[in-house]
């Protein structure tokens, strides 16, 4: 089976948790704190594998979870960092956040690598609170949790040449006498369900990847037929090669189809007009081809040029292989989106207001509700067993400015404040 699209979620693993502990060693009466910190957990990255050909494997297993890292020891050893998860992908594959739409990575060639979810860094034992003030702390942080996300995993086939076109104008006989590729050929519509590819070289030895891509039809770009399984796959293609039916042999108009399907192209991206077209008159051998192939120069408009062929006699196929040669000689690839990077360490200074740290709503039941990336990875990096992490939580909340909007909003005395799954009372 050919996968093409799949939904699966990452996970980045947790930081492990530094720890307290004290130097306890003959003739050092005041050894002071020796806690380690916590190790790095795993970073989930995926690698290019060129062997894979489709995400056939993410239908098994959709959940991939870094390990954690080490908790920190005694005598200020360091939790050891945990290995990488890598997963292997197919070339071609573009990994997107489902809840943003961002692209994450476009992964292309052999051995590319792309962080998809970090993994936490490791909380600091108690020696890195250790001060003039407080030479024995009783602190520790549990480490960071690692980064989560649900992505879209969708490949789109490597090629130079896209053969686009209705379905049973050619296209599959094309490619299977200008390559090796077997793609399987009947006489109804839609045999071609998944992309076939296959190298083609010219008498004067250049060579490209030609791709036979399921058939298109209107309203495609809506999801009808094939629909997006066929467009996903022609935005790598720098060349497309027009295969229209000249002899009409399904009944319908050559130059509607070649209308009909550029329009397809530009309704699901404009960036697929830019790419410049061959035509290929196919079916030339059989009646009415001429006539037609006549009336569908004066239609059209645009300056394409048109190769006159036959797929099934193999007549005309050597000039068309010649012009597809020529074209991609000069035309570049054609990025169809930026992807976003997430490594970038430099800082721009703008002034802009900070985002905000945490949000205060109010359930069913009267209690107040804290939410916010920042103020539940900070509740979960902090150690509850201990009675300093515990006040030290307290300032880093009032220094947010919870406090104050607590107040602002109600809260009095003894009314309950919840977070995630705990609950706790507002002291004012």
């Amino acid at each position: 089976m050919f996968v093409d699209h799949v939904k699966i979620y990452v996970k980045g693993g947790d930081g492990g948790n530094g720890i307290v502990a004290y130097r306890r060693e003959k003739y050092v009466p005041m050894g002071g704190p020796a806690g380690g910190d916590g190790g790095k957990g795993a970073d989930v990255i995926f690698v290019v594998e060129e062997g894979l050909r489709t995400l056939m494997d993410f239908r098994f297993k959709r959940h991939f979870k870094g390990d954690r890292g080490e908790h920190g020891r005694s005598a200020n050893q360091h939790g050891k960092g945990a290995q990488p998860l890598i997963v292997k992908v197919p070339p071609g594959t573009v990994v997107k956040d489902e809840d943003t739409g961002n692209i994450i990575a476009d992964l292309v060639t052999h051995g590319q690598k792309a962080v998809i979810a970090k993994g936490g860094r490791g909380g600091r034992g108690n020696s890195r609170f250790a001060s003039p003030s407080n030479p024995a702390p009783e602190i520790a942080e549990n480490g960071e949790p690692g980064q989560e996300r649900n992505v879209v995993l969708e490949l789109k086939v490597l090629a130079d040449v896209g053969l686009v076109g209705f379905p049973s104008v050619g296209k599959s006989t094309l490619l299977s006498v200008v390559s090796a590729a077997k793609p399987k050929i009947a006489e109804y519509h839609f045999t071609t369900i998944v992309p076939n590819l296959g190298v083609v070289q010219t008498e004067d030895g250049r060579s490209f990847v030609m791709a036979d891509l399921p058939g298109l039809i209107e309203g495609a770009h809506e999801g009808v037929g094939l629909g997006h399984q066929f467009l996903r796959h022609i935005e790598r293609t720098r060349v497309i090669v027009h295969v229209i039916d000249m002899a009409g042999t399904e009944g319908r108009d050559p130059y509607e189809d070649y209308v009909t399907i550029n329009a397809e192209l530009k309704e699901y991206n404009l960036r697929l007009t830019e790419r410049p077209q061959i035509i290929a008159a196919n079916k030339m051998d059989m009646p009415d081809a001429e006539e037609n192939l006549e009336r569908f120069k004066e239609q059209l408009e645009e300056d394409v040029q048109i190769f006159k062929i036959s797929a099934l006699t193999q007549k005309g196929l050597k000039e068309l292989l010649f012009a597809i040669a020529d074209m991609l000689e000069h035309t570049e690839e054609f990025p169809m989106e930026e992807v976003k990077d997430e490594t970038d360490t430099r800082v721009m200074y703008k002034h802009e207001p900070d985002p905000r740290k945490f949000f205060i709503s109010r359930d069913d039941d009267g209690a107040y509700v804290l939410t916010g990336d920042e103020i539940e990875k900070l509740f979960k990096m902090t150690d509850f067993s201990r009675d300093e992490s515990i006040k030290r939580f307290a300032r880093q909340l009032r220094t947010m400015g919870v406090d104050e909007e607590l107040r602002e909003r109600g809260a009095k005395d003894g009314d309950t404040i919840r977070l995630l799954d705990f609950e706790f009372e507002f002291v004012d």
